[in-house]
């Protein structure tokens, strides 16, 4: 089973957490993530902790995976978005950090979604361990 670990990095409440994400050891892409809100939907960042992510077709994202078994939370994916208000709880992809209309944000996010993708094409789930480093 491929072995995924965020490590975040940084947290702003006006801008969200920012981290980056390691595949099998090696860094793969930058995340962001919202605030942490004491682990509330839509709005917070997850607990550290280990996860399960598994293969899931979502509604508005198409084919993604879903970190799984994080408690009173359901639905939190990993997607492509560039902002805090992009992020709806889940994890957004980036390539790099940078700025995006004075915002703190993640560029070119769609692209690296699709890597993130084609990188674990053939997988249907991975365990995911979110550190903190700060």
């Amino acid at each position: 089973m491929r072995q995924v670990r965020l490590v975040r990095l940084e947290t702003d409440p006006d801008h969200g957490t920012f981290g980056t994400l390691l595949i099998d050891g090696i860094t793969f892409c930058v995340t962001l993530e919202p605030y942490s809100r004491d682990n509330e939907q839509n709005v917070s960042c997850i607990p550290t902790g280990q996860y399960i992510c598994k293969r899931v077709d979502s509604p508005t994202y198409g084919i993604t995976f879903e970190i799984t078994n994080i408690q009173d939370r359901s639905s939190v994916l990993f997607h492509p978005g560039n902002i805090d208000d992009n992020t709806m709880g889940c994890v957004l992809l980036g390539q790099y950090y940078g700025k995006l209309k004075g915002d703190r944000a993640v560029l070119n996010s769609g692209n690296t979604f699709k890597a993130f993708m084609k990188e674990l094409s053939g997988i249907n789930e991975f365990k995911l361990s979110v550190i903190e480093a700060f």
